[in-house]
């Protein structure tokens, strides 16, 4: 019996032969035809492949599969967006190739760039790009033979688009398991709105070696057991034919006064906030907008993107972080980091700091959308006091110029820091007493905490979201916050782990910003009094 750990995104717990995925890559001509018959044919194929995204979300409705209705036609949404069929039609201009290899490598330079990212919700954009790239191709092309299941099985793969996903025959699936995937991607989440247990992040220890044989997986574990015992199996039936825990779908009641925010990272997801249940936008993660195209957006599309989001809100507060590009985060109309360390260098608030008309830009933008809402401003990075000084005197003089040309805005917009370095939770007192909030970026903590690049795959085992030492880091500065008489929240990967609820409540932190497929299952838990303690016995 051989065990391997991963991530269980997708609760559930079943036993069956392991299938893997035999995935056949789309071939791409280079050559094409004249230009224009290319362009009508890549035309052609965007208005086919949105028309079927918007038929397999209708189909998920029908079934009550709400979350998976609106993933699929933000899809759709995004096979004619006009920033990737520009870069399309780009590629296609520039080598006189056909239209299928213009999308092929358009749709990988695109998804490159979001998949180099270390945050895991701007990731989870790449696979929507190669998704709805891979469906594009086979329009183009004519698609790949289907993939038959032989028998009901568990399948693996290295990684499965939602795509991919949805061609398979339902009645056969037991599972899924995967080398590689995220509980932030839209795999993840049309397994769980399907109902099917999933588990990702096996690494290299899933091997076709493993075909046919039986395995146990545990979606809310993440283990699989190969070739388990007759013991194990009659475990995993038992858990499997468990009745489901009890749900409601209603308001959350007795929360106190924790609030539970989303993340998203652009306009198109503040409809998800409300759908899911979250009371407000926690972090907006600006570098969306400038990540998705080639150039800095100018002042009146940032001030139309933040405009968007805050009515999204309806009143409900609006957190939008300045921009935090540089260390991995990087676009081609700014200086990449020419030093050994980037993740040390010119990143966040210092890549701001150091182009002041960047920052300026951003800052009118936002002060001019606070008109239409609730804004508030959150600075990433910070390390020292004079960093937030800088912030708040250049908030101050774009007031003024907004006063002078008698344009609207809010004189209150509330201006928070975010703590995600050893300086600045060390300084988190002094800090909070300056601001008006604080955020603490647990990814980049643990991250600069422990010494320990989250990127690289080799290091995994010595990079622990739950180390007593981010734990004492959190506690100090959800102290300090308290004293300062700031309200303290948390918005990294850690706030969507229901296992820590118990400990942040311990805390007494205010808030937590999540995934908005990650709302439910905190306000399950919080409705259930989190039973979870595991985190308590760290301090």
């Amino acid at each position: 019996m051989i065990l391997l750990q991963g991530n269980g995104v997708s609760k559930g717990a079943v036993c069956g032969p392991l299938q893997f995925y035999p995935r056949q890559a789309a071939a791409a001509p280079d050559a094409g035809a004249d230009l224009a018959a290319e362009q009508a044919r890549l035309t052609w194929a965007q208005e086919q492949t949105a028309e079927q995204l918007e038929g397999l979300a209708a189909a998920c409705r029908a079934n009550g599969e709400e979350e998976a209705a609106l993933l699929l036609e933000a899809q759709a949404l995004l096979a004619t967006d006009e920033d990737v069929a520009s870069a399309i039609l780009a590629a296609l201009e520039e080598s006189h190739c056909s239209a299928a290899y213009a999308v092929q490598q358009a749709g990988r330079r695109l998804a490159a760039r979001f998949a180099s990212m270390s945050d895991p919700y701007l990731r989870a954009r790449a696979a929507d790009l190669e998704d709805v790239t891979r469906r594009l191709l086979d329009n183009l092309t004519g698609g790949p033979p289907p993939v038959f299941l032989r028998e009901p099985v568990i399948l693996a793969a290295d990684d499965l688009a939602p795509s991919e996903l949805l061609r398979l025959e339902r009645g056969k699936l037991l599972g899924l398991a995967t080398c590689g995937g995220s509980g932030y991607g839209h795999t993840a989440i049309l397994a769980r709105s399907m109902g099917i247990p999933f588990v990702c992040g096996l690494g290299r220890a899933l091997t076709p070696d493993c075909e046919g044989q039986t395995a146990c997986l545990d979606g809310e574990t993440g283990r699989i057991l190969i070739d388990p015992d007759a013991r194990t199996v009659q475990a995993f039936e038992f858990k499997r034919n468990a009745p489901p825990e009890a749900s409601s779908q209603q308001e959350p009641q007795n929360l106190g006064s924790l609030k539970v925010y989303c993340n998203i990272s652009t306009p198109d997801e503040a409809a998800a906030v409300l759908a899911c249940g979250g009371q407000g936008v926690g972090l907006f993660r600006s570098e969306g907008l400038f990540l998705s195209a080639d150039r800095c957006p100018t002042e009146e599309e940032q001030f139309s993107a933040y405009r968007a989001v805050a009515e999204a809100m309806g009143g409900r507060p609006a957190v939008i972080r300045t921009l935090d590009l540089g260390g991995d985060k990087r676009m081609g109309s700014l200086p990449s980091e020419r030093g050994q360390n980037p993740a040390l260098g010119l990143r966040g608030i210092r890549l701001s700091l150091e182009r002041p008309e960047l920052l300026r830009t951003q800052l009118r933008a936002l002060y001019r959308a606070s008109a239409y809402g609730k804004i508030a401003i959150l600075f990433p990075m910070i390390a020292s006091m004079w960093e937030l000084e800088e912030c708040q005197r250049r908030c101050r003089s774009v007031m003024a110029e907004l006063t002078a040309e008698g344009l609207p805005f809010d004189p209150e917009v509330r201006l928070g820091v975010m703590l995600e370095t050893p300086a600045s939770i060390l300084l988190a007192e002094e800090l909070a007493r300056r601001a008006d909030f604080c955020s603490v970026g647990t990814n980049d903590l643990t991250q600069y905490l422990l010494a320990c690049d989250r990127q690289n795959g080799d290091l995994a085992r010595y990079f622990d979201p739950k180390h007593p030492a981010l734990l004492r880091a959190l506690e100090l500065a959800a102290d300090a916050a308290h004293r300062a008489g700031v309200p303290i929240g948390v918005c990294g990967e850690l706030g969507a782990d229901p296992t820590m609820l118990p400990f942040f409540l311990k805390l007494g932190m205010d808030a937590l910003s999540v995934p908005p497929q990650a709302v439910g299952p905190l306000l399950a838990a919080l409705r259930g009094g989190s039973k979870a303690t595991e985190c308590e016995s760290f301090l």
